[in-house]
């Protein structure tokens, strides 16, 4: 899992993914990343940041997507995170309920002993 707290500059953040400090400006206009603002307006951006801007960098480079393109796939990325965590706070929840109800289970079952019948003799 990537890190989301805020700690590179544009010039820093430009230089992992080697890119111009001036496409990381046109991405942000875009609405492709966000990065995170100082009080002085100052871009700072995550290692998610850097990692997306990184998978922008593939899918343009390699796969020879427009901006469009990246737009909508990173938009699919986004969803696909979104389902991912539901369905993980779904099965969690689903776990403790199970859990609930195989305590209620122990806490209601009685052992069943036999009745002690004497035994005859012949």
């Amino acid at each position: 899992m990537t890190d989301d707290r805020p700690r590179y500059m544009i010039s820093v953040a430009a230089d992992l993914v080697g890119m111009h400090p001036q496409t990381l400006r046109i991405y942000e206009q875009k609405g492709l990343v966000r990065p995170q603002r100082t009080a002085g307006n100052t871009r700072l951006y995550s290692d998610s940041d850097v990692e997306r801007l990184r998978l922008i960098q593939r899918l343009v480079s390699e796969l020879g997507l427009n901006l469009a393109g990246v737009e909508r796939v990173l938009h699919m990325e986004d969803e696909l995170g979104r389902m991912r965590r539901r369905l993980e706070r779904m099965e969690q929840e689903m776990r403790r309920a199970l859990d609930e109800v195989h305590r209620s289970y122990r806490r209601d079952l009685v052992l069943y002993r036999p009745p002690n019948v004497p035994v005859r003799s012949r």
